[in-house]
C-alpha cells in the first residue's frame, strides 16, 4: 500500500470517528435531564437567590410567595413540563420553575430550641458548636438517626427528626 492510501485510509477513519462522536454528542444533549426524570416526591433545594412561588404552572399565573434562602429544601410533589409544584418547610404549596430548584439535597433546623452538632452521628459524642431554629445547610449523608449537614463551611451530625428536608420526602 502506498503512503498516499495509508493516509487517505486513516483519514476516512479519523473522520468518521469523529462523526460518530458528534453523534453520540447530539443524542445526549437532546435527552431530557435526570432531574427531570425523576419519580415525585423528591427532595431539592432552592438554586437563586429569589424564586417565585406562583399558583400555577406557568409565568402567566400570580406569584403567591417570593423565597430568598438559597438552599432552602423543598420538597418536589408534582411535575409539569419545566415546572415542579413543591411545598415549603411551612406546608406552603406553589409551583416553581425548575431550572431555580437543584437537586442539592438542602436542610432546615426546625423544632423549639438549639440543636447540637456533633464530631459524630451518636448521643454521646462531643458537641462540635450549636445551630438554631431557622438556619439552612447543605445535607452530607445521614446514619441512623443522625445527618451530616454544612452551615457555610462547618459541617456537624444532628438529629435527623430536627433537619428538615434529610429523610425520606
Amino acid at each position: 500500500m502506498s503512503r498516499s492510501a495509508a493516509r487517505y485510509r486513516i483519514g476516512a477513519v479519523t473522520r468518521n470517528i469523529i462523526h460518530f462522536a458528534v453523534l453520540i454528542l447530539a443524542i445526549v444533549l437532546a435527552q431530557p435531564g435526570h432531574a427531570q426524570d425523576r419519580e415525585v416526591p423528591y427532595w431539592a433545594s432552592i438554586d437563586a437567590e429569589e424564586v417565585n412561588m406562583r399558583v400555577g404552572p406557568s409565568r402567566d399565573y400570580p406569584i403567591d410567595w417570593v423565597y430568598k434562602r438559597k438552599g432552602l429544601p423543598v420538597k418536589v410533589v408534582r411535575v409539569r413540563e419545566g415546572w415542579r409544584l413543591v411545598q415549603d418547610p411551612g406546608g406552603t404549596q406553589g409551583w416553581m420553575v425548575s431550572s431555580l430548584l437543584s437537586a442539592r439535597r438542602g436542610v432546615l433546623v426546625i423544632g423549639e430550641g438549639i440543636v447540637d452538632l456533633r464530631e459524630k452521628p451518636a448521643e454521646g459524642s462531643e458537641v462540635r458548636w450549636r445551630a438554631e431554629a431557622g438556619v439552612v445547610g447543605r445535607l452530607i449523608r445521614c446514619e441512623q438517626q443522625f445527618c451530616e449537614i454544612d452551615i457555610s463551611g462547618r459541617t456537624g451530625w444532628g438529629e435527623q427528626a430536627r433537619l428538615w428536608g434529610a429523610g425520606e420526602p
